[in-house]
């Protein structure tokens, strides 16, 4: 197996995905006059999890402003805006809130280009953050990446890493569709290497980061991470080679890239943040299993949250999200390695998660 070097040859240094989209912000507010950034809690102190800190202050309350707790209302302000020439980006701190924003994003933003016959754009962004722990329960925890994508016009992606939130951002801004922007708090405090240039990651194309043989494992947002504590540990425990994407996109979903894979393979699991029931997951499956039924050598494995409301305790959650050991348990039952041996025991105690379960590191704090 082979971990991919893919960022491109520029002037580099490690910050967090935080960084990163404030980075992308600023450098884009400061290429386009424009851009306005309008959310709940833009300006407040905390500053979005920080990733909109100091922008009002560089850039005027005229671009960078607060917004009511009226969501539909101004989103539907912000697709007037976009309309008349402006690039909104809109911010929710969850993305439960957003559903509050259904009407005038399914049947506004994402139909007006269509309806005016490509006379008519709304160039908008909204960023929504995807949370998990903390005891949010199951009115703040919600990945409902699948509901926005079954809209046609609204793109939906899910960068992973530092880079790519940085520049899939700045490609989102610069897109002429409104594009559902989604952040997994629980990657905010992951260090990558973020060129300081300007620079774009064009959106609808996964990533392969690890090159493998064996299975191939097409994971989204933070199931990635999980995949690659799985690979590592699979690789060093057991010598199996897996082949890990990051799909980083769910509207459009690059089939191409997981065929491509599957091809090698022979051997699919979909690593999910959704609910299992209409899951991007399982429209991946579907696909490759259309298109590339002759290649597969076992059905392949949807790995997503359970069809039940997020719990709210923390006791609960410890069995309601699929990690490290879900994705190592499809991929031996795959390949039909027993699950009884002793390299077995050893992996599980290797990718066990140190602490709390409901926090990714011990710097984290949440809600806000």
């Amino acid at each position: 197996m082979k971990w991919i070097e893919f960022m491109p040859d520029l002037m580099q240094r490690d910050i967090n995905f935080v960084q990163a989209i404030r980075e992308g912000l600023d450098q884009s507010m400061e290429r386009d006059p424009s851009i306005l950034v309008i959310g709940e809690g833009v300006p407040d102190p905390k500053a979005i999890f920080n990733t909109t800190a100091e922008l009002q202050e560089k850039f005027g309350p005229e671009r960078v402003f607060d917004m009511p707790l009226s969501e539909n209302g101004v989103t539907g302000i912000c697709i007037g805006a976009s309309l008349s020439g402006m690039r909104t980006v809109m911010v929710h701190q969850r993305i439960d809130f957003a559903l509050l924003t259904m009407d005038q994003l399914v049947n506004n933003a994402a139909k007006w280009h269509y309806m005016f016959n490509g006379k008519a754009s709304v160039p908008i962004v909204v960023r929504v953050i995807v949370g998990r722990g903390w005891g949010q329960g199951p009115q703040h925890s919600q990945s409902l990446q699948a509901m926005f994508a079954q809209v046609p016009g609204l793109k939906v992606v899910m960068p992973t890493t530092a880079y790519d939130a940085k520049g899939m951002l700045i490609s989102a801004i610069e897109d002429n569709n409104p594009v559902i922007f989604i952040e997994h708090r629980w990657l905010y405090h992951i260090k990558d290497k973020v060129p300081e240039e300007f620079y774009r990651v064009p959106l609808g194309q996964a990533k392969v980061l690890v090159k493998g043989d064996a299975v191939t494992v097409a994971a989204f947002s933070h199931m990635v991470v999980e995949s690659l504590i799985a690979a590592k540990g699979l690789m060093e425990s057991m010598d199996i080679n897996v082949e890990v994407l990051d799909m980083r996109s769910v509207r459009p979903l690059d089939f191409a890239s997981a065929l491509a894979s599957v091809r090698k393979t022979g051997r699919l699991i979909v690593a999910d943040t959704g609910f299992q029931t209409g899951s991007i997951a399982n429209e991946l499956i579907s696909k490759v299993a259309e298109q590339a039924f002759d290649y597969l050598k076992a059905a392949p494995v949807c790995i997503a949250s359970p069809d039940h409301p997020v719990p709210t305790s923390h006791f609960m959650t410890e069995n309601y999200y699929p990690g490290p050991k879900e994705i190592v348990d499809a991929v031996l039952d795959l390949v039909g390695v027993d699950r009884t041996s002793v390299g077995y025991r050893e992996l599980c105690a290797e990718i066990l998660r140190n602490g709390p379960h409901d926090t990714p590191n011990p710097d984290f704090t949440g809600p806000f």
